[in-house]
């Protein structure tokens, strides 16, 4: 928990989308359905099937400000409410100004434009409410405790981790640093625009079991290894994203604004328990960078990553699949 050397709300802001509309290239206007945002993932998909030539998005949006932003006795004045949408991969900003809904209630509404050609993916979407404190001007008294996501490839409005995955020869890739894994049957490049996982062709049979639709054994071994692929990639998630922190002065580290951000707020509450997440990430940064406790934490690590991949679920279908086959083998 940040310190602040001013009286601030104790409580975040709500923040909601209320409605989302798409302009074509010709100029047009197409309001899209509510299934283009969830409340619940707190996440906005602006890929529409059919819609490959937006230009730009309008999300509308509605905040209420926590118990005692228009006290009487508040020690600020001249409160403003501020959306910005932040991109980490093209270092973008855009911010919009909410109004009041009523001269003396908490609710402020507006809207904020999204230009497609600003944003490569996913963006980061928050609402500050700034005001004057002690005659400083600009000072942030509250804001949302988790950012919305807005994903301007996606067509599904989800938080999850997302995924490329590719084939590839490792032997004969070229792609040249696969050359030196060519007896892994897949690897995972975290340094990408999205996290990929290379599966290697060359490994015998795996593509067709990864590929296969069957139900019985087969079907089990291959939701096995498709687990245990998960368990490898939200491992060196987290570790590209933790290794990778902007740590500001006097601060400590701070969230990233894309995937690598969503990776650290999914994980860190198994990995350190019982423990908000801004304190999780410090204890984190600093048993990495210190000399002691970043060995220990590894077994969390590994364990909020099996958590995440369903690897207990898919072991014991696999197993029961096994049992129920040498039963009828017995048979």
């Amino acid at each position: 928990m940040k310190i602040y050397p001013y009286k601030r709300l104790n409580r975040p802001i709500v923040l909601r989308v209320t409605s989302v509309a798409i302009r074509l290239d010709d100029g047009t206007r197409d309001p899209l359905e509510t299934t283009a945002y969830s409340t619940q993932q707190q996440a906005v998909a602006l890929g529409v099937a059919g819609h490959d030539d937006w230009v730009s998005a309008t999300i509308g949006l509605s905040a209420t400000l926590p118990p005692g932003a228009n006290a009487p006795d508040a020690p600020w004045s001249d409160l403003r409410v501020v959306a910005v949408l932040t991109d980490g991969e093209t270092n973008t900003r855009t911010s919009a100004q909410l109004t009041r809904d009523t001269e003396d209630g908490r609710d402020w509404s507006g809207s904020l434009d999204v230009l497609r050609d600003d944003h490569l993916g996913r963006a980061s979407l928050a609402v500050h409410a700034v005001a004057t404190v002690d005659g400083v001007r600009g000072r942030a008294v509250a804001e949302t405790d988790r950012s919305w996501i807005v994903d301007t490839v996606s067509d599904e409005p989800t938080r999850g981790l997302r995924l490329e995955v590719q084939k590839a020869s490792f032997r004969k890739s070229a792609r040249e640093w696969l050359n030196a894994y060519a007896d892994a049957p897949w690897v995972v490049d975290v340094s990408a625009r999205l996290p990929t996982v290379f599966v290697n062709t060359d490994v015998e049979g795996v593509m067709n079991l990864l590929d296969s639709n069957g139900s019985g054994v087969e079907g089990k071994v291959r939701d096995l290894l498709v687990a245990q692929m998960a368990t490898d990639v939200w491992v060196a998630v987290f570790h590209g994203a933790i290794g990778d922190l902007e740590v500001e002065p006097g601060a400590g580290p701070v969230f990233p604004s894309d995937w690598q951000g969503e990776v650290l707020r999914e994980m860190l509450p198994d990995v350190v328990p019982d423990t908000h997440v801004e304190e999780a990430l410090r204890q984190v940064h600093r048993r990495r960078t210190g000399d002691e406790g970043w060995v220990e934490l590894q077994t969390r690590i590994h364990y909020a990553a099996v958590r995440r991949a369903d690897a207990g679920k898919a072991l014991g279908y696999a197993i029961r699949s096994l049992e129920q086959l040498n039963r009828e083998t017995d048979a």
